[in-house]
C-alpha cells in the first residue's frame, strides 16, 4: 500500500516520516512553506534516537498525484480544514475506474470526532484513528516526535464500528514503524475518550501550562462538563485508565528541558488563524445544546481560544485567573 498524508503537519509529518524509515511508500501533502521545505530538502525527523531526513516525495494539491487502487488515504488536518480536503480528495479519479471516495480507504488520523462524520458523506470506506502521538510541527520541513521507545499509539478501526482486513493491514505498517496500532470495534470510544482529554487544549493555549491549581481546578469544571454531555447523548468513552494502561509503555522525553505545547498551542505559535476548539470543547457545547445540558465552562473556552486565533495572539498570554473570571461570569 502507498500512504497518502493529507497534511504533513506534527501528526501528519512523523506518521509519514516513520512509515517511510520502515520502508513503506508514502506521498505527503502540504501547503506553503511547508511545501516548499519539503520538496527542497526532505522531511527533517527529530526523535530521542536523533535527526534523520528522508527525501519523501511531496505535493501541494491533489490534481499533482495519480492515484491507484492501492493507495490508503490520511486525513491529519486539523478539523477545521476536513471539508475542504475531503471535497478536493474524494472526487479524485483511481486508476482502473472510479473515484476516491468510492473507491480507497480514508482514516482521520485527528482530534475531535467530526471528521469521520464528514468523511463518511463523501467516502464509503471511512476509518477513525485515535492519535496519542506527542508531535510538534517546529519550523517548515521538520518535526519532532518525542516519544520512546514508540512513537506513539495509533488506535484504528471502521467508522461507525467494526473492523476489517484492510484495517489489519494498515496497522501492521504502523507497528513496522515505532507505533502501536490496535485495531480495535469501538474506536469512536477511544476517541471520545481522548475528546475529554483535549479539553485542557484551549485552556493550555490561552493561559499556558496546566501546572498551577487554578488551571488544574477549570480543566475538572470543563471535563464535569463534557462527562455530564457523554452520558446525556448515551455515549460511554473509554476511561482515563484503560487509556493509561495502552500508554505504559511509551515515555515522553522532552528534547531541550521545556513544556511541550500542544497541538491548540502550537496552532497559535504559528498564526495560523484558526484553531480546532469548536471541535473539541465547540463538541461538548454541541451535545450539551442537543440534550438539555449547560455547558458555560467549554463555551468560553471555545470563544476564548477562537478570539486568540482570530487575532493572531500570543499562546499563552492570558493569566488564568483573568479566564477563570470569564468563566466565573458565564456561570
Amino acid at each position: 500500500m502507498r500512504y497518502i498524508i493529507i497534511g504533513a503537519g506534527a501528526v501528519g509529518g512523523v506518521l509519514g516520516g516513520r512509515l517511510s524509515e520502515a520502508g513503506h511508500d508514502v506521498v505527503l501533502v502540504a501547503r506553503g512553506a511547508q511545501y516548499e521545505a519539503l520538496r527542497a530538502g526532505g522531511l527533517r525527523l527529530v526523535t530521542p534516537d536523533g535527526p534523520s531526513t528522508r527525501p519523501i516525495p511531496v505535493i501541494d494539491r491533489p490534481e499533482a498525484l495519480e492515484l491507484t487502487a492501492d493507495d490508503v488515504l490520511v486525513l491529519a488536518v486539523k478539523t477545521q480544514d476536513s471539508t475542504a480536503a475531503l471535497d478536493a480528495w474524494s472526487v479524485r479519479p483511481v486508476a482502473g475506474g472510479s473515484t476516491a471516495g468510492e473507491r480507497l480507504p480514508l482514516i482521520c488520523a485527528q482530534n475531535g470526532v467530526e471528521s469521520e462524520r464528514l468523511a463518511l458523506r463523501r467516502f464509503r470506506r471511512v476509518y477513525g484513528m485515535c492519535v496519542w502521538l506527542p508531535a510538534t510541527f517546529v519550523e517548515p520541513g521538520e518535526v519532532l516526535a518525542a516519544g520512546t521507545p514508540l512513537t506513539g499509539v495509533l488506535h484504528l478501526g471502521r467508522y461507525p464500528a467494526g473492523t476489517d482486513e484492510t484495517a489489519r493491514l494498515i496497522a501492521a505498517d504502523l507497528e513496522k514503524s515505532k507505533l502501536l496500532a490496535p485495531v480495535v470495534h469501538d474506536v469512536m470510544r477511544w476517541k471520545y475518550g481522548k475528546l475529554l482529554s483535549n479539553l485542557a487544549n484551549a485552556i493550555e493555549a490561552v493561559t499556558g501550562p496546566l501546572t498551577g491549581q487554578d488551571a488544574s481546578a477549570l480543566l475538572e469544571r470543563a471535563l464535569a462538563e463534557g462527562r455530564a454531555v457523554l452520558a446525556a447523548a448515551g455515549i460511554d468513552p473509554v476511561s482515563p485508565e484503560d487509556q493509561a494502561a495502552v500508554r505504559a509503555g511509551l515515555r515522553f522525553e522532552p528534547f531541550d528541558g521545556s513544556p511541550r505545547g500542544g497541538s491548540s498551542w502550537q496552532s497559535l505559535s504559528r498564526g495560523t488563524g484558526t484553531i480546532e476548539a469548536d471541535y473539541l470543547n465547540g463538541e461538548i457545547v454541541l451535545l450539551g445544546r442537543l440534550h438539555g445540558v449547560p455547558t458555560p465552562v467549554n463555551d468560553v473556552l471555545r470563544r476564548t481560544a477562537n478570539t486568540f486565533a482570530r487575532e493572531r495572539r500570543e499562546p499563552g498570554s492570558m493569566p488564568v485567573t483573568e479566564l477563570v473570571a470569564l468563566v466565573d461570569a458565564a456561570t
